[in-house]
């Protein structure tokens, strides 16, 4: 049986960075459905600004084991 993590996840707020494995995620602008955020792989030299469903990011971000560094 899985266990449910009793630790709520921090919601998402203008200026967080979240580090994965082999990305960041830079947290540019929160809306009230919307998220504008860079996605930075280790190597990229330049990143585009990405929109998508904060939903969508927060799933991404617990299926990445996001960890929050700065926010």
């Amino acid at each position: 049986m899985n266990q449910k993590s009793r630790i709520p996840q921090k919601p998402l707020e203008t200026g967080q960075v979240w580090q994965m494995e082999d990305s960041h995620l830079h947290i540019d602008l929160v809306g009230k459905h919307l998220v504008h955020y860079k996605l930075i792989k280790h190597e990229a030299k330049r990143t585009p600004v990405s929109l998508s469903n904060i939903k969508a990011v927060e799933k991404y971000l617990k299926d990445n084991k996001a960890v929050l560094v700065q926010g």
